[in-house]
């Protein structure tokens, strides 16, 4: 069995203002690398393979938090948002001719306007996933996160996750071949001694 440890890059700027990033490679912004400098792994983690997703703010997180350099993995990219990346989610919500939708009300074939379903993730990310020899500690993002533990947990977009993705956590799958598990609790970054 393989422990996939999954953490969700720190913020930024289009974070923090309710933009879609998808693909956009948006950097951290300095509040989030001043955050993550102080924190570290928990116990447990420390011979952990490392890989993040290519994007910046993915890859400087892994930096931070393990001290470091991870390495990138392909598979972790972020979900193609195709046109609504960019835009505010409430704004397009409001926008009947945009087609909109939470990603709760997806299912696993949703596709946004020139963009990637969550079964499209799934096809990726599965090979990826058990295809790990080692235990591993994986930096990337919310869609990424979601479509792994929908995978685990049995939800497909339809309806409300079983989960809250929170950041500075690490949120545990136990893999085994086709048998994917959740870790009882996310397990908490902790502070850096200084």
């Amino acid at each position: 069995m393989i422990r996939l440890a999954l953490l969700r890059h720190g913020h930024t700027a289009w974070n923090r203002a309710g933009r879609i990033q998808g693909r956009t490679d948006i950097p951290l912004d300095d509040a989030a690398r001043a955050q993550l400098s102080a924190l570290r792994l928990p116990p447990g983690w420390e011979d952990a393979d490392v890989v993040a997703s290519p994007l910046s703010r993915a890859m400087e997180t892994a930096q931070l938090v393990t001290r470091h350099t991870p390495r990138a993995e392909p598979a972790l990219m972020e979900m193609d948002w195709g046109q609504w990346e960019g835009g505010h989610g409430e704004l397009l919500r409001a926008d009947a001719a945009s087609g909109f939708r939470d990603i709760e009300d997806w299912g696993w074939d949703y596709r946004p306007p020139g963009g990637e379903c969550a079964g499209d993730l799934r096809a990726r990310l599965r090979p990826w996933a058990t295809g790990l020899t080692r235990d591993t500690v994986a930096v990337c993002h919310i869609g990424v996160m979601r479509v792994l533990m929908g995978i685990a947990t049995g939800w497909d977009f339809d309806g409300p996750a079983p989960f809250a993705i929170k950041r500075n956590r690490l949120f545990v799958l136990h893999i085994d071949g086709a048998d994917w598990t959740v870790g009882a609790a996310p397990e908490r970054l902790i502070g850096r001694a200084t």
